[in-house]
């Protein structure tokens, strides 16, 4: 397992020297940092021991250079916190920790440096002073090695107690995609763009294409290096030097995320979980313009506090909405440091809950945040996170790509997490649309609704055309409502007939009126035969009924299809169509003369051109006969 490795502490407390001389690589590579003495950027180093790999960020110690140091810090698995004997807790040793603290690294060493400088009592003081910094907090028990990088007495020590403590922090999860965020560029001859970071999660191959974000630039995995050392693939955890194809390294800047391929997307609004800190000049306000750190990247943003006050005081906690003044890409959960614009000071730090936001409204605040209490709760329960993510979109649902937008997580990781909350019955999907199972219960409640109240005010209609639901049921997606409807057709409340949705156990009750008309109208038709009448003269003959209501009598039949519509003007009865298919057919069979033409048609039929070319139109489109020239060709 690899193991990151970040320093913090105060300006000249010896942080550059501990790393070479645990393992021999000075990380000041910059002439301006060799010339000055103090490291300016960030540095890199490697080591390996008892059996572990240890990759070094050695980061500024200057309060100028706190943004360099905090693009390094994402991602550390252990922090030394390095305290100068001869100088004790400093500023940017109290700036450092609460930057570690912000970010929520776990694990640690108290590194006391320069032992050769003092005496036993100053570091005995020393001891003291540090230990009432890291009280209460995840250094309170750390190893605390005193060493020399002079003398190099207590760098073994260090050393081991390095491999005891990487020994002790838990494995990595594996359930997010490849996110490397960029803290390093540059361009080496023969090669081209190299860019450097620690691969936050995922695994990156020789040969991968990648989206550069948020410009959103497809790349592809030249070559990759951990270590020192030409590889495959880098596995998450480690310090990776990718070499770059298709883009030059004046495009490439640091804080630019490398990403698996259409999946993360910029955002310029998040809602977040804030802490200031209790040292904190004042409090963080809204409208505040502040410096957002995430990942290796630095934003300006304005931050507005969801409570009425407006206002999240020193040593306080809440919930606050920051809007970006550039995109950013971050995913659930990710951790973030403020600091204001200035002077730039670090004043807090949170957990990003709801990666893609929408502005929220001071009427709303109440609403908003107890949703974000829930999503904060779940932030170690997949499960509960996807339901909630999912409810959140109500009856539209959301698609697959936009969940794992929003949490990063593996396809994997969200099928076995969909698969687990759809095992109880929670969450329904239709392709890649999924809702929350009460959601998509109170869509089907509302189906048979409006079809039950469909049928009390169209009581001789057939049913309710499926055509028109998306139109009445209008926040529900057409996905949504095909899958609601094959659920209810299954649990036989509704039934299909072609395009008309109806109740499925309702049978039309027909007064004793409306029944005898219906056959007086049937028997009409049968008797019109082959040259039926006008349908406004049966109608006005054959009923007393009002003519909407005689109408709708007469769809019964249409939709029973004992009489079927040839035209808007001719309607013939459902029989004696089906007599003349079948003598068509057997003038075909009979005389083995497929093809007919509107003459031979009209002597076979016995009918007038006027009723000769609506029939013949009629079978084209039922497939009885096809057009062929001036002919037909019997099917």
């Amino acid at each position: 397992m690899d193991t990151i490795v970040g320093t913090a502490g105060h300006i000249d407390h010896g942080k550059t020297a501990l790393v070479k001389a645990l393992t021999g690589t000075d990380t000041d590579r910059l002439p301006e940092e060799k010339k000055r003495g103090i490291t300016i950027d960030l540095g890199f180093a490697e080591m390996e021991a008892g059996g572990e790999r240890f990759g070094f960020v050695d980061v500024p110690g200057h309060e100028r250079f706190v943004k360099n140091m905090l693009a390094g810090a994402s991602g550390i698995d252990l922090v030394m916190l390095v305290v100068a004997a001869d100088e004790g807790v400093m500023p940017q040793t109290r700036e450092h920790f609460d930057i570690c603290r912000l970010l929520d690294v776990q694990a640690g060493i108290v590194v006391l440096t320069k032992r050769d400088l003092v005496d036993d009592e100053i570091l005995d003081l020393v001891r003291l002073e540090t230990a009432e910094l890291v009280a209460g907090s995840f250094l309170e028990n750390a190893p605390v090695i005193t060493v020399s990088a002079k003398t190099g007495k207590g760098i073994d020590a260090l050393r081991e107690s390095l491999v005891q403590t990487a020994a002790k922090l838990p494995s990595r999860k594996d359930h997010l995609v490849a996110r490397l965020p960029i803290d390093r560029c540059f361009t080496k001859k023969g090669f081209g763009a190299v860019v450097t970071g620690t691969l936050f999660s995922g695994e990156i191959a020789e040969g991968d294409e990648l989206d550069l974000l948020p410009v959103g630039k497809r790349v592809r995995v030249r070559g990759l290096q951990t270590h020192g050392r030409m590889v495959r693939s880098a596995h998450a955890g480690q310090r990776t030097a990718v070499n770059l194809a298709g883009i030059d390294h004046t495009e490439v800047m640091r804080g630019m995320l490398l990403a698996e391929r259409d999946l993360l997307r910029p955002t310029q609004a998040a809602n977040a979980h804030i802490k200031v800190l209790a040292d904190a000049k004042r409090a963080l306000r809204s409208r505040q313009r502040i410096r957002v750190h995430i990942g290796s990247a630095e934003a300006l943003a304005r931050v507005s506090i969801l409570n009425e006050s407006g206002e999240t005081a020193p040593g306080e906690s809440g919930f606050a909405q920051l809007r970006f003044e550039t995109p950013v890409v971050a995913i659930f959960g990710e951790r973030f440091v403020i600091r204001s614009y200035s002077p730039q000071v670090t004043i807090a730090g949170g957990q990003l809950i709801e990666p893609m936001a929408e502005r929220v409204r001071r009427r709303d605040f109440e609403a908003v945040t107890e949703n974000l209490k829930e999503f904060a709760d779940s932030i170690n329960e997949p499960e509960r996170l996807l339901k909630l993510l999912v409810e959140s979109f109500g009856v539209k649902g959301i698609v697959k790509p936009d969940v794992r937008a929003r949490t990063g997580w593996t396809l994997s990781m969200l099928g076995k997490t969909f698969d687990a909350a759809a095992n109880r019955d929670d969450l329904v999907a239709t392709g890649d649309l999924i809702v929350a199972r009460r959601h998509f219960d109170t869509i089907k409640e509302v189906i048979v609704q409006e079809v039950e109240a469909f049928h009390k005010r169209e009581p001789l209609a057939r049913g309710f055309g499926r055509e028109v639901l998306p139109g009445r049921i209008r926040t529900a997606g057409e996905a949504v409502l095909e899958t609601a409807i094959s659920e209810l057709v299954s649990d036989k409340l509704i039934a299909l007939d072609g395009e008309v949705i109806r109740i499925a156990a309702r049978k039309n009750e027909l007064t004793n009126e409306e029944a005898a008309v219906k056959e007086r109208l049937l028997g009409t038709y049968q008797k019109g035969g082959i040259e039926p009448p006008k349908l406004d003269e049966v109608l006005s003959r054959e009923t007393r009924l009002p003519p909407a209501h005689a109408r709708r009598v007469f769809q019964l039949l249409i939709d029973s299809r004992e009489v079927v519509k040839v035209t808007d003007e001719f309607y013939f009865s459902g029989a004696v169509l089906e007599k003349l298919k079948t003598k068509l057919r057997a003038h075909a069979d009979k005389s083995s003369a497929r093809l007919i033409d509107v003459a031979k048609f009209k002597e076979l039929a016995g009918v007038s051109r006027k009723y000769a070319i609506p029939l013949l139109e009629y079978f084209d489109r039922e497939k009885v006969t096809v057009r062929n020239g001036d002919k037909r060709l019997i099917l």
